[in-house]
């Protein structure tokens, strides 16, 4: 049962975080609802880091979820620039690292996201180099990218996933010259294989970038606390006055693993272990967003997703959960991104050696098209290419599970409507 005398408490000021007190309320809890926020900003969406606010085309405020006065006026406890630094579960409290103010919880939501993954090679600890995670990454790197556009100055990359494809089209805009190193065959190759990693580095290179596949950084050289260059480990030397890296993000789940929470091994993302409703293994700790390894019974594993829509709909699902309402989360993983002209949207699950063919519908050469990863005749994902408003009908034909004629699949003429049941 919940009542209006119980405490809860979320662990995280991200999108996760403050959706999940948002729909506390508006389920009607009247109880105390604690958010911790370790930023001193109030929480923020992060795609616009990396595009919109980058770019300047979008203003500082439009990426915050909620208007300031709005948890007050909803009666949130926020705590911002507080960091937890203990979870006692027995007595079921959290202890603030600054003070050591400890609050007791009835249930407790950790919503701590991911942090980017840290080069470990010689320089990193210099002035220029970057990453891009937080909002003040993004304004530091916003200025960077203004002066290296007006001084015709270089960027070099490290990591040619989502984050380093978007601030190299951003870096190109602004009129930087990019050099994106990476370890991979082609940019996205995890996550899209070879069929469309090319497709993304035949888009950057006709902007400008030039990319240096199958290696790795082996040294940032700078001179007084100053980036002059970056090294690969083919010996090459490539002229740098900014570095970004872009190699990933790890679940924060130090406070989970300290407590005694469960934690998925790395093949299943290394998050918080979590059923279907959220809960960890602890009855009265949930977890949301980025952090969470949760199963999907949809493609019979575990999974963990890291991006924007998955913290949008999680935390309110946990808040849900954490409200004693039936939930099973088991949304179909979703991700946005654009660069230049191109604006893609992907639904689905589609790791390497997970599927065994691509089936493309429309003109990959125009970049207006559809690509699904078919395994058996069964769509596992699909991305849409600067073509809309076909999502929901890609989803329902992932959900669908149906075996579909894959030529009926790649003709533009056959309503997408009809291949799913």
């Amino acid at each position: 049962m919940v009542d209006a005398d119980q405490t809860f408490v979320i662990v995280g000021g991200g999108l996760a975080g403050a959706k999940a007190a948002e729909t506390l309320r508006a389920e009607g809890f009247t109880g105390r609802v604690i958010l911790i926020c370790d930023e001193r900003d109030h929480p923020y969406e992060r795609p616009p880091l990396s595009k919109g606010y980058l770019l300047g085309k979008e203003e500082r405020d439009s990426v915050f979820v909620h208007e300031p006065a709005w948890y007050a006026a909803n009666d949130i406890e926020l705590h911002l620039g507080q960091t937890v630094d203990a979870i006692d579960r027995t007595a079921k409290t959290v202890r603030f690292g600054e003070d050591g103010t400890v609050v007791r919880y009835d249930k407790l939501l950790l919503a701590t996201g991911a942090e980017p993954r840290r080069l470990d090679v010689p320089g990193t600890d210099l002035a220029g180099v970057h990453h891009l995670r937080r909002l003040a990454h993004a304004e530091r790197l916003k200025h960077v990218l203004t002066n290296l556009g007006r001084d015709n100055g270089h960027l070099v990359i490290a990591g040619a996933g989502w984050i380093g494809l978007e601030v190299a089209a951003a870096a190109r805009e602004y009129g930087a010259e990019v050099t994106v190193v990476e370890h991979g065959p082609t940019p996205l190759h995890g996550v899209l294989g070879p069929e469309l990693g090319g497709l993304f580095a035949e888009l950057h290179r006709e902007h400008g970038v030039r990319f240096h596949f199958g290696r790795r950084l082996t040294e940032i050289v700078g001179q007084d606390g100053m980036v002059l260059a970056a090294r690969t480990d083919d010996g090459e030397e490539h002229p740098a006055h900014d570095v970004l890296a872009a190699i990933g993000a790890a679940p924060r789940t130090h406070l989970a693993e300290a407590s005694g929470l469960e934690i998925a091994d790395r093949a299943h993302g290394g998050g918080i272990v979590v059923d279907e409703r959220l809960r960890t293994s602890d009855p009265d700790v949930y977890a949301a967003g980025d952090v969470v390894s949760f199963p999907h019974a949809l493609f019979g594993t575990r999974v963990r997703v890291e991006h924007w829509a998955n913290a949008l709909n999680g935390g309110p699902a946990a808040a849900r959960s954490m409200l004693g309402r039936e939930v099973t989360y088991d949304r179909v993983p979703y991700f946005f991104s654009d660069q230049y002209d191109l604006g893609m949207e992907y639904s689905g699950w589609a790791p390497p050696g997970s599927y065994d063919q691509v089936v493309i519908r429309g003109d990959a050469g125009k970049r207006e098209f559809i690509a699904f990863w078919v395994k058996d005749g069964r769509v596992l994902a699909g991305m849409n290419v600067n073509v809309w408003d076909v999502t929901d009908k890609i989803q329902r034909l992932v959900r669908s599970r149906a075996r579909v004629n894959t030529e009926s699949l790649a003709d533009p003429h056959v309503p997408l409507d009809d291949l799913a049941p």
